[in-house]
């Protein structure tokens, strides 16, 4: 029962009555399994390109996209916690015992403390760090010598010192150059400049969390001026956030409405897929949505922004073939015809059509196959599974017996579906290229094209008592799962993400003098 205070906050946060009694139903019935068939692979569903048709692909983007507007969709909102995960562990439960020394020297892992500790000078914020240690009064030496790894960790991960803990990914120091020491916001910039150019404009568009926003536009109006002076480019660069209107309530284990201590509804971020919301509200006619923290040094800059020109080829080139069955089909339509667009529909939009389709009438088959081709496109690179974390491309059947390319968390998987995992050959690096308007230029309500049957309920804790949480479809899962999908598989090299703070030691993130580099320099031993 809502009481007139609960009626208050859900209209602050533009959320009906409505709306929550449909949050609470999905608590109570949970989520069907999707059904998904079987992994995409590179003989089914996932397009293997060689480089006579790459750069033809190219071609067809730069002729194509001349007079379109492109913009850079890059999901920043994540703080970058995760990455000093393992460093956290130790941080809380280092106590400065030769015991505590000895476990760390032990671990010469890639991703230990004790790597990190030898390879310091080599990250893009050593300078500060040196910096911070002087600020409180002491040095690499001092640490050094007293072994002090305490004072180490209390330097890159707190307030007291670089406060890399709680910053924003997008706002570390990644790379080290020539010509300066650059952010993940930095290295978008300049991808921007090598294929997202619009006239003599680069659109960005960065979600972020409003707690930073200040350190985000403060860092953004730096680089502005600096790369508007070296480029004859504008930079229109937008902030958004995840709206209030896609939080949802918690509720208590009998999915009751939970209320904390004083009596208020407790709500929650409705998850990475609420940004959906925030790409709906973009004006583009071509859209690359790419991570913050998939950055790289120039070096390796050229082959990702190939690719990337490469996708959004197949994308308009294929939207165009798209358009043109579109206009066919509002006419008469004679049965050669109607078998060439089903053709295209099998081959090109990787859609298997329903069992008994040649069954339908005429008139049915037409309705059915301009509902296919009217809807937004996505074309997604894939990488080859080399053991790395992310979402996978799949065959899923859909409600309306039509089987399509999906990509798939494996959260979304039940116990029976396991060993299909074990048979996926790629995976999802969000190397996307969107198309968001139909074939007259008009937006589409991307928000229609959502599957509200996916989604993920989890069990948290508030005020010591047990929750469920609930939490949107992915951005490009559920939330994209009624697009057109085409899957290019696209090399590893195109992928160099930042999960771990030591990921930036891997070669695509150093600087060319710093790969094969012995400093000398103070590290505890």
């Amino acid at each position: 029962m809502l009481t007139d205070k609960d009626l208050i906050t859900i209209r602050e946060k533009g959320i009906t009555p409505e709306q929550i009694q449909q949050q609470i139903e999905q608590f109570r019935n949970g989520f069907p399994d999707l059904q998904i068939v079987k992994p995409a692979t590179s003989k089914d569903g996932i397009k293997q390109l060689n480089e006579k048709q790459l750069d033809q692909m190219v071609k067809v983007y730069e002729k194509a996209s001349r007079k379109l507007k492109r913009l850079k969709f890059v999901p920043a909102s994540g703080a970058a916690t995760r990455m000093f995960k393992h460093l956290y562990a130790i941080y809380n439960s280092y106590k400065g015992s030769e015991e505590d020394y000895l476990t760390i020297m032990a671990d010469k892992s890639f991703n230990s403390l004790n790597y990190l500790n030898q390879n310091m000078s080599k990250f893009a914020f050593y300078n500060d760090f040196v910096l911070a240690l002087e600020k409180n009064g002491t040095s690499l030496e001092e640490v050094s010598r007293t072994k002090d790894f305490g004072v180490l960790l209390e330097t890159l991960l707190t307030e007291k010192g670089l406060n890399y803990g709680n910053l924003p990914k997008g706002l570390l120091k990644f790379h080290k150059t020539f010509s300066g020491n650059r952010t993940p916001i930095e290295e978008h910039f300049i991808e921007g400049l090598n294929y997202a150019v619009t006239g003599k404009k680069v659109y960005l568009h960065f979600t972020i969390s409003a707690e930073h926003k200040d350190l985000f536009e403060n860092h953004v109006n730096e680089l502005i001026a600096k790369y508007e002076k070296e480029n004859k480019a504008k930079f229109m660069v937008s902030f958004s956030f995840q709206k209030p209107s896609t939080d949802i309530v918690a509720v208590d284990l009998e999915n009751n409405l939970f209320k904390n201590k004083k009596g208020e509804l407790v709500y929650r971020p409705g998850g990475h897929g609420a940004l959906i919301h925030n790409l709906n509200d973009l004006d583009a006619d071509l859209i690359f949505i790419k991570n913050i923290d998939n950055v790289a040094q120039d070096r390796v800059k050229d082959k990702s922004s190939f690719y990337k020109m490469a996708l959004a080829g197949i994308l308009l080139k294929t939207k165009d073939e798209a358009a043109i069955y579109f206009k066919k089909l509002h006419k008469k339509v004679k049965q050669d015809v109607l078998n060439e667009i089903e053709l295209f529909v099998k081959r090109k939009l990787c859609i298997k059509l329903p069992e008994n389709f040649d069954a339908w009438s005429i008139d049915d088959k037409k309705t059915f196959l301009m509902r296919i081709l009217d809807r937004p496109y996505r074309v997604c690179g894939m990488v080859k599974n080399e053991g790395e974390p992310g979402g996978g491309p799949y065959w899923v059947k859909n409600n309306d017996g039509s089987v399509s390319l999906q990509i798939v968390e494996s959260s979304q998987f039940n116990a029976e579906q396991k060993e299909l995992m074990k048979k996926s050959t790629h995976f999802n690096p969000v190397d996307i290229v969107c198309s968001t308007k139909n074939f007259k230029k008009q937006k589409y309500n991307l928000l229609e094209f959502i599957d509200k049957n996916t989604g993920f309920i989890s069990q948290k804790s508030v005020e010591g008592n047990d929750v469920k949480a609930l939490e949107m479809p992915g951005l490009w899962n559920g939330a994209m799962a009624n697009w057109n999908t085409i899957f290019v598989e696209v090399p590893i090299e195109t992928f160099n993400p930042v999960k771990s703070i030591n990921d930036l030691l891997r070669s695509e993130h150093m600087l060319e003098k710093d790969m094969l580099a012995n400093d000398s320099i103070p590290v505890i031993e």
